[in-house]
């Protein structure tokens, strides 16, 4: 029997990071599984720099970002399998995890494992997703599909471009065309807010005068064979267009950047209970999804705004899994054990916190909580409440949707909690933006 102290499914940032942190953690037998041709999944075609200043303290393309954990997953000896597509995970009379997978060289994979860190990232909405009225001419692309031709394969999808949504993708997808000689023509962003790093819509569209159009989406496209042009709508407060203020816009490129989801389907099938606002596993202060022995990390888990956060929830994953093997390896202890549990409550602006659920007695002496916001908020104070005690405030003089936030909490203050004790985050005395 092909049996792993622990599964890492995906090799990019989060699955290298969390594979790292486990051996060195002393998981000896670890490997990792990746569907593409090469490890570090979707860095590889960021050529753009801004990477790795949290984590290295230098600026770094995507391709170097990666090396450096590349080039780790090989000094340590971790092994990995590439080309290699994990089609289920399930979980055996003896609970540890079966992972059932194919490639060209093994055929079909039977392996058995501890533990289960998963890592699969994100993937892009596509057009049939966003319901856009017209034909299917060519020319329509997701913003990372454009990365991908642009940076990689050295095509260039068009000369005339609109970019529909303000994810940092599409705002990094704007300066790149026209660095390469297309013209972008405008980004159109459905929300008051754009859904991007400030910083990149400085560098990438105000650099570079491209208009950015807030509460405005596309709402007809033209051409048959190609694509020559779009239609353009401003939008009410509820995403309705508003009558008569069409603008057709000719351009023979469009890219869609309208959000990021969680591949989740092998967490589905696996019986993990799925977040409805991230799309991503529930998980608890150990990253731990509700199957005991499955974690989850990176952008799988909940979409990132920064690789470094990636990384650095990734270690932690790592470190857990390690931890959940030792405990469990020689025990035969296969549940865990009842605990004062206390479910985040995000209220108030906060949109949803990671992690959902925390218990305080196998918390570390400190515990890092990621939240986002659901507007634009400034002069404003995060507060978290455990039942009528206020343990935390934060000033902020902004947040914004598109910029993850975070928090820490004590162990010393969550251990007061009662078996009933509720934890609030909030964000109060806050101005709400409409851009």
């Amino acid at each position: 029997m092909n049996l792993y102290d622990l599964i890492v499914i995906g090799g990019g940032p989060a699955g290298l990071a969390a594979a790292i942190s486990a051996r060195q953690s002393g998981v000896e037998k670890i490997l990792i599984l990746e569907r593409d041709n090469e490890l570090g999944g979707i860095l590889n075609q960021c050529i753009h720099n801004g990477f790795g200043l949290h984590t290295f303290q230098e600026e770094l393309t995507g391709p170097e970002y990666a090396d450096r954990f590349i080039r780790q997953v090989f000094s340590l000896g971790i092994p990995f399998k590439l080309n290699t597509m994990v089609l289920d995970i399930s979980r055996t009379d003896t609970d540890q995890k079966l992972v059932t997978a194919m490639n060209r060289e093994d055929g079909l994979l039977q392996l058995y494992a501890r533990s289960i860190v998963l890592a699969m990232g994100c993937r892009e909405r596509s057009r049939g997703a966003l319901n856009i009225p017209g034909f299917r001419p060519a020319g329509i692309y997701t913003a990372g599909t454009a990365q991908r031709l642009v940076n990689m394969e050295g095509y260039l999808p068009g000369k005339e471009v609109v970019i529909l949504g303000s994810g940092d993708i599409g705002l990094i997808m704007a300066r790149r065309m026209t660095l390469e000689g297309a013209k972008v023509k405008l980004v159109a962003e459905l929300q008051p807010y754009s859904g991007g790093l400030q910083r990149n819509i400085v560098q990438c569209l105000e650099d570079y005068d491209i208009p950015l159009k807030l509460s405005h989406t596309v709402v007809d496209i033209h051409g048959k064979d190609r694509l020559t042009g779009v239609t353009l709508s401003e939008v009410d407060a509820s995403g309705r267009p508003i009558p008569g203020t069409q603008e057709r816009i000719a351009c023979d490129t469009l890219l869609l950047s309208c959000g990021l989801l969680p591949e989740n389907e092998l967490s589905e099938k696996l019986g993990v209970t799925l977040s409805s606002v991230t799309g991503g596993p529930a998980v608890n202060e150990s990253l731990e999804t509700d199957i005991p022995g499955v974690f989850a990390c990176g952008n799988v888990l909940h979409v990132h705004d920064l690789v470094d956060y990636v990384s650095e929830e990734a270690g932690r994953a790592g470190i857990h899994a390690a931890h959940y093997i030792e405990k469990h390896k020689n025990t035969g202890d296969r549940g865990p054990k009842p605990c004062v549990t206390l479910t985040l409550r995000p209220e108030g602006g906060v949109r949803y916190t990671v992690p959902q659920t925390i218990r305080p007695a196998e918390m570390e002496k400190t515990l890092l909580v990621r939240f986002r916001a659901n507007a634009i908020y400034s002069n404003c104070t995060v507060s978290v409440w455990l039942d009528d005690v206020c343990l935390l405030h934060l000033k902020k003089a902004k947040i914004t949707p598109g910029e993850m936030q975070q928090l820490t909490l004590k162990k010393s203050d969550l251990e007061k909690a009662g078996a009933s004790g509720s934890l609030v985050i909030r964000l109060e005395e806050a101005s709400h933006e409409n851009a």
